[in-house]
């Protein structure tokens, strides 16, 4: 069974100040719970700041970006090894925002991915169509090649720690939410898109999130669907009792199924 991950992309939000507060909250509240990955990714502005403060807990740091080369004249770039100096274990890479507003591609998300996994952190990669893809039936062709392309090259081996994320770019930050349904069967295509790429034991133990105005009155029916295995959160997880309420709701669901 796969481990559920929970993890807050706080995006452009949060000074110093208010991280280590919201930090801070979430680690009081969430303390005990062993079951479930708990990650947050501030801004890089802070994270120095809550590397030191959480690297002895049970929630997990990591960046919302990273470039692809180790060091150089690249101004406004932070490398992997920077992340991994201030204690991030994880970067999400490839998210529609970076995607639609910075000129990410699959060939950039692929070289993020290789930097990332030789630096020994683990990458989140995101997917997603927008609504005018989705209106047009193009949501499985659409996420099928940036799968493809994101990890192009690489072996099964290689991507042991992967991490993907499915997030429709129309229900991010809109109140709009992929219906169970519709977020299984775009999870399900992943995973055998996934199988046929590599093999079947890749495929079931690779964990897919689902990203996309998830709000604790609807994680567990997300929770619930058999090829999501966790959530990326993003506007939820800038309130300590939102976030810690999806990620104790992840682990009862999670626990419950193991009994099953």
């Amino acid at each position: 069974m796969r481990r559920p991950m929970i993890a807050g992309n706080w995006k452009m939000y949060k000074n110093v100040n208010e991280a280590i507060e919201l930090a801070n909250e979430i680690k009081r509240s969430v303390y005990d719970v062993e079951d479930v990955d708990i990650v947050v990714c501030p801004p890089f502005t802070n994270l120095s700041e809550l590397g030191e403060m959480l690297s002895e807990t049970n929630v997990k740091l990591g960046a919302q970006n990273c470039y692809w080369e180790e060091e150089g004249a690249y101004t406004g770039e932070v490398s992997v090894s920077m992340l991994k100096s201030v204690g991030c274990k994880y970067v999400i890479i490839g998210h529609s925002e970076r995607r639609s507003y910075f000129g990410e591609t699959d060939k950039t998300v692929n070289a993020k991915i290789k930097a990332a996994i030789d630096k020994g952190i683990i990458p989140i990669m995101c997917v997603g169509e927008t609504l005018e893809e989705r209106e047009s039936g193009k949501t499985l062709e659409v996420v099928k090649k940036q799968v493809e392309g994101g990890l192009e090259g690489f072996t099964e081996g290689y991507l042991d720690n992967l991490v993907i994320a499915y997030e429709p770019v129309w229900a991010i930050g809109t109140g709009k939410t992929a219906s169970p349904d519709q977020a299984q069967e775009v999870h399900a295509e992943i995973r055998k898109l996934l199988k046929e790429l590599f093999s079947e034991t890749f495929s079931s133990s690779r964990r897919i999130l689902y990203g996309g105005s998830v709000k604790p009155d609807n994680v567990e029916i997300l929770m619930s669907e058999k090829d999501i295995d966790g959530g990326l959160i993003g506007g939820a997880s800038l309130k300590a009792d939102s976030f810690a309420e999806m990620v104790k709701k992840t682990s009862r669901l999670y626990n419950d199924i193991k009994k099953d």
